[in-house]
């Protein structure tokens, strides 16, 4: 019985951090006018980056939407990858 109550909870918390990743991922797109797989792309570059891990990345950016603030490296960090998105790529 406690086994299926622990792998419950990490049912519950797997699909929180899938619903705010998937939140943050549309506040970057929004924001950088990117397609859903650059949004993507800049919150794993953020994450790697700055070394935090990416749900926690992904609740600050969520938190940035709703009040505005956001942490000056994570801000930082998250223009550079904007300008990664929109920098034209070379033609091979």
């Amino acid at each position: 019985m406690r086994e299926l109550q622990q792998e419950n909870t990490q049912l519950h918390e797997a699909v929180r951090s899938h619903a705010v990743v998937d939140q943050a991922i549309g506040v970057v797109i929004a924001t950088g006018r990117l397609r859903p797989e650059q949004g993507w792309n800049a919150l794993v570059g953020v994450s790697q980056h700055t070394n935090i891990k990416l749900r926690h990345v992904a609740e600050l950016v969520v938190e940035w939407a709703r009040t505005g603030h956001l942490a000056s490296d994570v801000r930082a960090e998250l223009e550079q990858q904007l300008d990664r998105a929109h920098a034209p790529r070379p033609r091979g």
